[in-house]
């Protein structure tokens, strides 16, 4: 049995550690990777530098964090899982954390609605959501005039960040590589892998046009996710926030959040209390997906496309995110971080 919390609003420990993520101030940089599995994340903190170590949290909920530097810039790798759920733990509990302006890019793999090989890579514009209708009578449509899923307006990315996107990658493409770069297009981000992304099975989905109707309703649309609208969302809902700087509640009196900490550059950093949020600040965020599978052919990615892409686009979002411009007076503070050379 878990300790009483005493702040069910926003969970915090009592050393400012948050409920999901188990991070602290200081434990996270202004510039976020973010991807779905722990093993991609590994595989783009292989990049970042020696010195300082980075740092490696893993929390009790599954949330994988990596900040270190990257060309002696402070980035962070997060790894949240799959679906808008996560994806929504990873951005509130971050913009809690992080003082100042987020730039944050979400790397993952993705199906194509359009005729591409795996192995491409895409860079959308905007992005719709697509969600089961729970109102509607999957059991006895014919008595239901509900729609059985719903198709969401586009929400946009930040256009800058996915500018330096699309340049950092393709100048770090090898010249071996046969993956082509797309961007321009409409991501869908559904909240199911399989009915409300138009897979059949032995469930009553009704969902056999789904992917037809959604071609029809959204122009230059190209793949086919689970969390890139919601990070787009909760960034656009972001645009020209001011938050009060009142004193945050009580945090809880004992610590039911208890991660474990691999590697530390500053195992005994001081402890922050939440950074104070600066009026007006900006979420960036942007996304690149790798096409493991075209929904067209069937056809899937191989192991060895996957080692290949995912090593040259960790680093084409790396190079990105140094190249975005966060002013030094709307950035985390390196006093005390782990990734403070000590």
């Amino acid at each position: 049995m878990k300790d009483t919390l005493t702040d069910a609003n926003f969970p915090r420990t009592a050393d400012q550690r948050v409920y999901h993520l188990g991070v602290r101030p200081g434990e996270v940089a202004n510039r976020i990777v973010t991807v779905g599995s722990p093993s991609r994340a590994n595989t783009i903190a292989s990049f970042l530098d020696a010195q300082p170590k980075p740092f490696v949290l893993n929390s009790e909920r599954g949330f994988l964090t990596i900040t270190g530097r990257y060309n002696g810039t402070p980035i962070s790798i997060v790894s949240i899982g799959m679906g808008s759920p996560n994806m929504d733990f990873f951005v509130r509990e971050i913009r809690e954390s992080v003082s100042g302006d987020l730039a944050i890019v979400r790397l993952g793999s993705c199906g194509a609605l359009v005729n591409v090989p795996p192995g491409t890579v895409v860079v959308p514009k905007s992005s719709v959501a697509i969600s089961r209708n729970v109102d509607f009578d999957f059991t006895t449509p014919e008595n239901c005039d509900e729609p059985a899923y719903h198709i969401s307006k586009p929400v946009s990315a930040d256009e800058e960040l996915t500018k330096e996107i699309i340049k950092a990658l393709k100048a770090t493409k090898p010249s071996t590589s046969a993956s082509v770069i797309m961007s321009g297009t409409v991501n869908a981000s559904a909240d199911s892998f399989y009915s409300s992304q138009g897979r059949q099975t032995s469930f009553p989905d009704h969902n056999s046009d789904l992917i037809e109707h959604l071609e029809k309703k959204v122009q230059n649309l190209s793949t086919l996710e689970m969390e890139t609208f919601h990070l787009f969302h909760l960034a656009a809902c972001w645009v020209g926030r001011t938050v009060s700087t009142d004193a945050a509640p009580t945090p809880l009196t004992t610590g039911p959040v208890t991660p474990v900490i691999a590697q530390s550059s500053s195992p005994t950093h001081p402890l922050h209390r939440a950074p104070p949020p600066l009026p007006n600040s900006v979420i960036r965020a942007a996304a690149a997906h790798m096409v493991f599978a075209s929904r067209k052919s069937q056809d899937f990615i191989t192991p060895q496309q996957v080692e290949e892409v995912e090593n040259w686009t960790a680093q084409g979002i790396l190079n990105g995110l140094v190249n975005i411009d966060i002013p030094e007076g709307r950035m985390q503070s390196n006093e005390g971080s782990v990734w403070e050379f000590v």
